[in-house]
């Protein structure tokens, strides 16, 4: 094995290292070329935020399409198990298997529009209706509570009047309404340009679906094409973890959301909650979120179970807390591992800030975005580390020249 050279001294270590492997990247020999770099960047920011109107056609474009290539996707890597499975087990013809689960999907969607769906609408209605006074009711129990607790002497000096709050509160509430069905009314226009969106949006999801497919496996391969042939393997290893990553991502949280909404359906059906079925399918959708999602879920049961009677709160407890430990001890680590390995804090980061940047979206989206990014950048930087490999022969050479320098 080949020795490194041996210094006299750390000075003259340090003053024969090589150029900065950040430096050398670039393309430089020194720092100065570093912050020309950076200053060339900046200016390149600076017209294009002055021009940007240019990129106004893109910036439509992209929003326009987006929507239906995330659905797309989606239901991609939802289907994609099976079509392979229709594929190679049952040999049918790939386009034959798409012509199936498109049949199956659309009959499995009719069910749900015309046996679910008007029973969700009613209980959605009823709850609507009756969340106002659900939300009085607990109000006056609060106020009831601590006025006859220890905290009494506390809460009288704070001169609370729960009439008045309840009269305010309903008042703003009713303005609220009352401003927003004005709003709409006075933007019909934007409305319909918004429901024609939607429904081509309906029409595009099926055919983009229907390609991705048909030759959505063929993609990485000819995109390797574009790419230069020494870069084509790391290339392909990127495809290869981004579509593991994603894939395990979709699969494993609609698995666990459907599990979810399931357990929570049956529980509040044990313990006669009212609208249980629609608090299931509340919890299902909302536990697609990490960590924000069972409070979102939890919120209007708790209401609705402190109003019915402090036993059913009890109960409500139990039935939550029955649904977490199965779900966070049998099924997530069955159904998805830890196929992201991202840190619960970091989540927490990333749905705070996609949900104040991009809504919604951002909040659902925010989690498998990120987790692509992550795998492109861990897999540049390893290929930096290669390009650069000396740093651990110069951490061998440091302590070799520390020791020497002892001695």
């Amino acid at each position: 094995m080949k020795q490194p050279p041996k210094k006299n001294s750390l000075r003259d270590f340090w003053s024969t290292r090589s150029t900065s492997p950040i430096v050398g990247f670039l393309g430089g020999q020194s720092t100065l070329f570093v912050l020309l770099c950076v200053l060339l960047i900046g200016l390149i920011i600076l017209i294009f935020s002055q021009v940007s109107f240019i990129f106004y056609p893109i910036r439509v474009f992209f929003s326009t399409v987006v929507l239906p290539v995330v659905l797309a996707t989606i239901l991609y890597y939802l289907m994609r198990p099976i079509l392979r499975f229709l594929e190679m087990r049952l040999r049918i013809p790939r386009v034959y298997g798409i012509l199936i689960i498109f049949l199956a999907a659309a009959g499995l969607l009719t069910l749900v529009i015309f046996l679910v769906l008007p029973f969700l609408r009613e209980q959605s209605i009823n709850l609507f209706e009756e969340f106002p006074t659900y939300f009085k009711q607990l109000i006056l129990d609060m106020d009831a509570f601590f006025r006859n607790s220890l905290f009494a002497p506390v809460y009288e000096g704070f001169n609370f009047n729960v009439n008045t709050f309840l009269d305010s509160g309903f008042e703003s509430i009713g303005k609220f309404f009352t401003e927003t069905l004005g709003g709409i009314a006075s933007g019909v226009t934007s409305f319909i340009s918004a429901l024609t969106g939607i429904i081509l949006g309906l029409f595009t999801v099926p055919l983009i679906l229907f390609y991705l497919l048909k030759d959505g496996e063929k993609l990485p391969q000819v995109t390797l094409r574009m790419l230069p042939p020494r870069l084509r393997d790391d290339a392909m290893t990127i495809f290869r973890d981004a579509d593991r990553q994603i894939s395990a991502y979709i699969q494993g949280q609609i698995l666990v959301a459907i599990a979810i909404g399931i357990m929570v359906s049956i529980g509040f059906l044990i313990i006669k909650m009212k609208y249980a079925l629609l608090l299931g399918v509340l919890a299902m959708f909302t536990s697609i979120v990490p960590y924000l999602g069972p409070v979102i879920a939890i919120t209007p049961a708790a209401i609705i179970a402190v109003v019915t009677s402090p036993f059913m709160l009890v109960k409500l407890a139990i039935v939550w807390t029955i649904v977490q430990v199965v779900e966070g001890k049998f099924i997530s680590p069955q159904i998805m591992g830890k196929s992201l390995h991202i840190h619960p804090i970091t989540i927490l980061f990333v749905l705070l800030t996609a949900g104040s940047l991009f809504g919604v979206a951002g909040v659902i989206l925010g989690i498998p975005t990120y987790a692509l990014l992550k795998v492109v950048v861990t897999h540049m930087f390893y290929l930096f580390t290669l390009r650069y490999n000396r740093f651990e022969i110069e951490e061998d050479m440091y302590y070799e020249v520390v020791e020497e320098d002892k001695e």
